[in-house]
């Protein structure tokens, strides 16, 4: 029941049944997308590969998948897809976009750290944006270790860790070249106003909480979006972000 929710999983929910219809015109976009884009800067799929090669007729999960349109390419790449989300007003936009687009695979409202699915269920996990970042790690990369099955693989793409030290607290106002923050305990991050509760961790607490869970680590890419790129965040400059990495890419395998 919501009243056994952790605080930040119901502030999370509430956060962005609000937000949702904010979401809906890129949700729209993305559907309709035959080639993947990814992140604030639209990197394209060539450039990252956050999608696991061969999914048909595997198992797949996306853990935060908002309006579901990473399960959507997912599922037209013929993999058996699940995507579940907090909220249940992106979910909503999700559904009458698998009605649209004539695309039907189960979606799921529940919290990313608690997945109704047997042990090892599943072969790929996949988080764009979604637990990732709003889901408490030492959790939910727990509980997509236990879903999914040896060999199998997780790829998740989130903020980059140098930009959130460079993060003004203001989201309108662009990162610094300054760094506004210590490095050292970063963890669970409150921004000013109504923004939800975000987690952060250094790289070092990533490897560390990725193998306790028995991941071995394949990949980190620091992203660098592409020349002309553009975005409709206020939160980071393009210049800003071809110096430095506005965003990051673990792909990791379960022993």
């Amino acid at each position: 029941m919501a009243v056994d929710l952790p605080d930040y999983v119901l502030q999370n929910r509430a956060h962005w049944d609000k937000q949702a219809a904010g979401y809906v015109p890129s949700g729209e976009r993305h559907w309709a997308e035959a080639t993947p884009t990814w992140g604030i800067w639209s990197v394209p799929e060539s450039d990252i590969r956050m999608i696991s090669d061969d999914l048909k007729g595997k198992d797949a999960i996306e853990l935060g998948c908002g309006t579901a349109y990473v399960s959507a390419w997912l599922a037209r790449r013929g993999a058996r897809v699940v995507g579940i989300d907090n909220s249940e007003q992106q979910l909503a936009t999700a559904r009458r976009l698998q009605q649209q687009h004539k695309l039907d695979f189960p979606l799921i409202h529940g919290n990313a750290e608690s997945v109704p699915y047997p042990d090892a269920s599943f072969d790929f996990a996949i988080s764009e944006y979604g637990a990732c970042l709003w889901a408490d790690p030492k959790k939910w990369i727990a509980e997509a270790a236990r879903l999914l099955r040896p060999g199998g693989r997780l790829h998740f793409l989130t903020n980059a860790f140098l930009l959130m030290l460079c993060a003004d607290e203001d989201e309108t106002k662009p990162a610094t070249e300054h760094l506004l923050r210590p490095a050292f305990g970063m963890y669970r991050v409150e921004w000013p106003g109504d923004s939800g509760v975000e987690f952060h961790l250094s790289h070092s607490d990533w490897i560390r909480l990725l193998r306790d869970a028995g991941f071995e680590i394949e990949e980190l890419i620091e992203v660098q979006p592409p020349e002309g790129s553009s975005t409709r965040y206020e939160f980071v400059t393009l210049d800003w972000a071809r110096k430095w990495p506005t965003e990051e890419v673990w792909k990791v395998r379960k022993r």
